[in-house]
C-alpha cells in the first residue's frame, strides 16, 4: 500500500503593512514567518558576495597589560593594535573589567525591549534626524535594501555625574515598566565609558601620542548605545541584517551573542568574526580615522541574517563633544609625507551628513568632505 502524498503548505508572500508616511512597519513576529520577503529587503548580489571559508585573524588584546606596569608587555599590546589599525581597524579585547553578568543583564533587556507589542514600539520611534528610540529596519530613513533588523538607541553623555540619565531616558519613553531596563543600561554605559578611556589609552600609545591624549579628547563626549535584533530569515540569502558599511562615529565597542553573522571585509574577501563571550569586539570608525590623519582605517563590515534563530548584539558607539573638532595632533601630520588628509570638522557636520544627506556605506568620508567644503548644501 502507497503511504500519502505529504501535503505541501504554500505560504503566500507577506503583505507589509505601512504608516501614515508611508514607511514599511517591521513587524518581526510575521517576518520571521515569511516564505518570502519583501522587495524592500532585497539587496543587489554585489553586496552579498559569500563570505570566504576563513575566519578573520584579528588580534586579542589582553587590556590587563595597561596596569601591569610591564612598560614591555604594554609596547607588544600597543604594537599588536597598530598592526590591526593599519591593516582593517579592527581587533577585539579581553581582561576588559566588564562584569559578565553586567553584560549577560544588557543582552536580556534586548529581550525586553523587543518583546514589547508592536504598537508601543511604534510610539518609541525615533523622530527625524534623530538617533534615539526605535527603529524597525530604518524604513523611517530609506524604501530600499532594508536591513532585517529591529534597532532600540539613546545618547549616553560621558560627563553626566547623576548615574541617571538613561533611567530617566527610559521612564520618559515608557513609564515605570522598563525601569530595570533603563538602570541595567545606565550601568553598561557607565562600563563601557571606562573601558573606551582604557582603550584609547593603548590607542595613543600606538600612535605615539601622550597616553592620555585620546581620552582627553573625549572626556566630555556623547556616546550612542544602541540595541540590535535580527529575527530569522527564511530567506536570509537574499538578504542582510546591516549591509556593508563603515561606521562614522569614532570607535566602536560591540558585544555579540553565540549566533554569530559579523563579517569584516579585507583583501576583496569577507572573513566571520567568532563571536566571544569573553571580548568585546573594536572597530575604527570614520571619525577616529580622521583624527589619526587617515593612519588607522575605518572598518569596513556587515552583518548578516541568521534563517533559524535570532541575533542580538550591543554596540556603544563613541564620539566626541558635538561641537569639538576633529583635528589630528601636529605630531601625526609634521612632515611633508604626512600632510594633513582631511579639512577640520566637528561631529556634529559627519552626524548632520549621516543622518539628513547620507546613507552610511563604504564611502562615507569620500562623501562627505566635498560636501563639507562646499558649505553643507540641503540638497545633496
Amino acid at each position: 500500500m502507497e503511504s500519502a502524498a505529504p501535503t505541501v503548505v504554500h505560504t503566500p508572500p507577506l503583505k507589509v503593512q505601512k504608516d501614515q508616511n508611508g514607511a514599511l512597519i517591521f513587524d518581526s513576529n510575521m517576518m520571521r514567518k515569511a516564505s518570502e520577503i519583501p522587495k524592500e529587503f532585497l539587496w543587489p548580489s554585489d553586496d552579498l558576495i559569500t563570505t570566504s571559508d576563513e575566519a578573520l585573524q584579528e588580534p586579542l588584546i589582553d587590556l590587563a597589560v595597561l596596569k601591569s606596569g610591564d612598560e614591555e608587555a604594554i609596547a607588544s599590546a600597543a604594537q599588536l593594535l597598530r598592526e590591526a589599525c593599519v591593516k582593517h581597524g579592527f581587533f577585539q579585547v579581553t581582561n576588559h573589567g566588564v562584569d559578565q553578568e553586567m553584560i549577560d543583564a544588557a543582552h536580556q533587556e534586548v529581550d525586553t525591549i523587543f518583546g514589547l507589542p508592536l504598537e508601543r514600539k511604534l510610539a518609541a520611534r525615533r523622530q527625524p534626524g534623530s538617533v534615539s528610540g526605535y527603529s524597525g529596519a530604518h524604513s523611517d530613513r530609506f524604501s530600499s535594501k532594508l536591513p532585517w533588523k529591529e534597532c532600540f538607541s539613546f545618547k549616553y553623555s560621558h560627563s553626566d555625574e547623576t548615574h541617571s540619565q538613561i533611567i530617566h531616558y527610559f521612564s520618559s519613553l515608557f513609564g515605570q515598566d522598563l525601569h530595570r531596563t533603563g538602570s541595567v543600561y545606565q550601568k553598561y554605559c557607565d562600563s563601557m565609558k571606562e573601558l573606551s578611556f582604557a582603550i584609547m589609552e593603548l590607542l595613543a600609545i600606538s600612535l605615539g601620542l601622550d597616553r592620555l591624549y585620546i581620552k582627553t579628547f573625549f572626556e566630555d563626549g556623547e556616546s550612542i548605545m544602541r540595541c540590535n535584533s535580527y529575527p530569522p530569515c527564511n530567506r536570509s540569502s537574499l538578504t542582510l541584517g546591516t549591509g556593508p558599511h563603515s561606521d562614522p562615529t569614532s570607535l566602536t565597542i560591540l558585544h555579540q551573542d553565540q549566533v554569530g553573522g559579523l563579517e569584516v571585509y579585507l583583501d576583496n574577501k569577507w572573513f566571520a568574526v567568532r563571536p566571544r563571550p569573553d571580548a568585546f569586539v573594536i572597530n575604527i570608525g570614520d571619525t577616529f580615522m580622521a583624527l589619526s590623519n587617515g593612519k588607522y582605517k575605518s572598518c569596513l563590515h556587515r552583518a548578516l541574517v541568521n534563517r533559524e534563530v535570532e541575533r542580538k548584539s550591543l554596540v556603544y558607539f563613541v564620539n566626541p563633544k558635538e561641537d569639538k573638532t576633529v583635528k589630528p595632533p601636529e605630531k601625526l601630520c609634521s612632515s611633508q609625507q604626512e600632510e594633513r588628509k582631511y579639512p577640520d570638522f566637528t561631529w556634529s557636520d559627519l552626524y548632520e551628513f549621516t543622518q539628513n544627506h547620507y546613507r552610511a556605506d563604504v564611502s562615507t568620508l569620500q562623501g562627505f568632505i566635498p560636501w563639507f567644503i562646499a558649505g553643507k548644501p540641503s540638497k545633496y
